[in-house]
């Protein structure tokens, strides 16, 4: 017996699989310096979930490929090409992801949803509404201390701002409002 099937009477061994049960899919959304991955990383360790962080991917496969938003367009719609299946498998085996993705346009949302959906799981949208001059003080803050694998201007906040969607009920999100 695998570790995700369960017998007549439960797990393997009669335990409870705490993840197998009721997988999970964890979406965040709010505006580049938001507290995204700090969330997204917090739901990981309190769920006990697998975290998948867009930055760190697109950096490892894409960095010198991406100098500007357009780039980046096109490199996170490869990356998400490559893991839609992915996620969906490990949804189905019973393992909870956490999206450290923005989940802040209306096309990310439909992408992610059809995951959440091919797999019959359950999914929360946590959507950090953030001030602006937060943000861009964060984003300072992270730029000058080199930590983070892209430095993201006010010119280029401001240029991806422009596209940023917050979810709205109609779109049928299980949403938990985060406010600063």
């Amino acid at each position: 017996m695998s570790h995700y099937e369960s017998s007549p009477g439960g797990a393997a061994g009669g335990a409870a699989l705490p993840s197998a049960a009721k997988p999970m899919l964890y979406l965040v959304c709010g505006k580049a310096g938001s507290g995204k991955s700090t969330l997204a990383r917090n739901l990981a360790d309190k769920h006990e979930s697998i975290l998948i962080d867009e930055d760190d991917w697109l950096a490892r496969l894409y960095r010198d490929q991406i100098h500007d938003l357009a780039d980046y367009v096109r490199c996170t719609g490869m990356l998400r090409d490559v893991l839609g299946d992915h996620l969906v498998v490990l949804l189905k085996r019973g393992v909870s992801v956490v999206l450290d993705f923005p989940a802040n346009t209306l096309a990310f949302r439909q992408w992610a949803k059809g995951i959440f959906d091919k797999a019959g799981v359950a999914h929360e949208l946590h959507y950090l509404e953030v001030p602006d001059a937060t943000c861009k003080a964060r984003l300072r803050e992270r730029n000058a201390s080199g930590c983070h694998p892209f430095t993201v201007s006010e010119e280029a906040f401001d240029a991806i701002t422009r596209y940023f969607v917050p979810p709205a009920p109609e779109e049928g999100f299980n949403t938990f409002l985060h406010r600063e």
